[in-house]
């Protein structure tokens, strides 16, 4: 403005103003930071102290905000006793569900509660019977898709051997109180293993993926690839009619969890392949096109390993952003990694390092609002039981401390971890008083550190 200056205080004039006015302007900011001080006008006459004191609170010059506390609070499971296998997915509308398994008077019940205003509500059942397959690994879920649509799936047992089990799935359009007719997404109908499935929404259909052991009716020969585990994949619509039925890979890792998400051009899979040689890496598969393209190793860890691990890959996705977490252990040397892309996973940014000693893997990975990533995973503890940890990593790749969400995991627990928007949902299985029960806890994300 005509007239008007901008005067800044002189460093030797700031000291005599703080040395004789630290005292009430303490009393009423708790600190006193002059050090960009500046004032607009005339400097003909002192300054009120009121005036200055209104200058520093314009111009930020309070004490900052402590950090919040990280400080897990517990989430009560409406689920009995010897519930195990939870798993946690988020839908479309933002909606989180968690399920698991309960074993009743009529065999196992997949059971399942929605999260609302920070509470599990009251459980709801999709089915029950004796043939249910219940296996700490291979895990059930309920998938919430867009308003009051959901779809289930489980594993049902089938003559023919211990792991000869089908995919089983069913659809609601009332949230949960009916069922659609039980279908399955695989129509081979042999008596081997299926299973290991992860499901996502794409337009007005349902996309699944799973481990298909179909080719393990042949007779076993040199050459893994003859009857070795697949992957594949299909769309369901809205009667439970399958289209796109796909082979997406000829030979994978026999019981690794796979995992799914959304970017910007399609769904991203990602899963733990297997070659020849038993070098068994997490794989990314891009579904581009109309149909899924060959997977491509996400990194080259070169696990020689010659059974399953049991320990499959997790991927998160917004807009191009996608970020895949991983467990290795090649040379002995157990590691948790994590790789982000920018551009709908067509390539990846260097891994980052998140966990190595006793970790144990069984990762989970979810977006925090600022492009930073959150990422838990299961880590050795005092045995029998595991702790459950999370940690962030900012977008340039800086990671903060490892964080304890809970030390009392059992040890065939796969963790489990959603973003809801302001915090993150955790669940896993517990064991206490040697009965076996399904566990949830949350923390704010604001509480998540940023640097160690």
């Amino acid at each position: 403005m005509p007239g008007v200056q901008k005067t800044c205080i002189p460093l030797s004039r700031r000291r005599s103003i703080q040395s004789s006015l630290r005292e009430s302007i303490w009393a009423q900011t708790g600190e006193i930071f002059l050090f960009n001080l500046c004032i607009i006008g005339r400097m003909h006459r002192p300054i009120p102290l009121l005036a200055i004191n209104a200058i520093f609170l314009a111009t930020g010059c309070s004490q900052p905000t402590p950090p919040e506390a990280f400080e897990p609070a517990a989430l009560t499971v409406p689920a009995g006793a010897e519930s195990s296998g939870p798993r946690l997915t988020k839908g479309m509308l933002d909606a989180v569900v968690l399920s698991w398994m309960e074993p009743d008077e009529t065999g196992t019940t997949l059971k399942f509660s929605v999260l609302s205003n920070g509470q599990w509500q009251p459980a709801q059942s999709v089915v029950s019977g004796i043939k249910m397959f219940v296996n700490w690994a291979d895990l059930p879920s309920v998938v919430p898709l867009q308003d009051q649509l959901l779809i289930a799936h489980w594993l049902r047992k089938v003559p023919g051997g211990t792991y000869a089990y089908h995919v089983v799935a069913a659809q609601s359009n009332d949230n949960g109180r009916t069922w659609s007719e039980s279908f399955s997404p695989h129509t081979d109908g042999t008596p081997t293993e299926h299973g290991f499935v992860s499901i996502f929404g794409r337009d007005d259909r349902v996309g699944m993926i799973w481990l298909d052991g179909r080719k393990a009716i042949s007779e076993a020969t040199d050459d893994p690839v003859s009857s070795g585990m697949t992957l594949r994949a299909a769309f369901v619509d809205s009667d439970n009619g399958l289209h796109g039925e796909q082979v997406i890979d000829e030979l994978i890792c026999d019981c690794c969890q796979t995992d799914v998400a959304v970017a910007a051009s399609g769904p991203v899979a990602v899963y733990r392949n297997r070659t020849a040689d038993e070098i068994r890496d997490i794989y990314v598969s891009r579904f581009v096109g109309g149909e899924w393209q060959a997977g491509q190793a996400l990194a080259s860890d070169n696990w020689h390993i010659a059974g399953c691990p049991v320990n499959g890959p997790a991927i998160a996705a917004r807009d191009d952003l996608v970020a895949v977490a991983w467990f290795s252990a090649a040379n002995d040397l157990p590691v948790v990694r994590l790789r982000v892309s920018t551009d709908s996973g067509e390539s990846f940014a260097d891994a980052v390092e998140i966990a190595t000693g006793p970790a144990l893997g069984r990762v989970g990975v979810t977006l925090l609002e600022d492009d930073a990533v959150a990422v838990s995973w299961l880590q050795a503890g005092d045995q029998p039981l595991n702790n459950v940890r999370v940690r962030r990593v900012s977008v340039d790749g800086l990671t903060g401390p490892a964080q304890t969400v809970s030390s009392t995991a059992a040890p065939y627990s796969v963790p489990q971890m959603v973003n809801d928007g302001t915090h993150l949902v955790f669940a896993w299985t517990e064991i206490h008083d040697d009965a076996r029960r399904v566990m949830s806890a949350r923390v704010s994300i604001a509480s998540l550190s940023s640097s160690d």
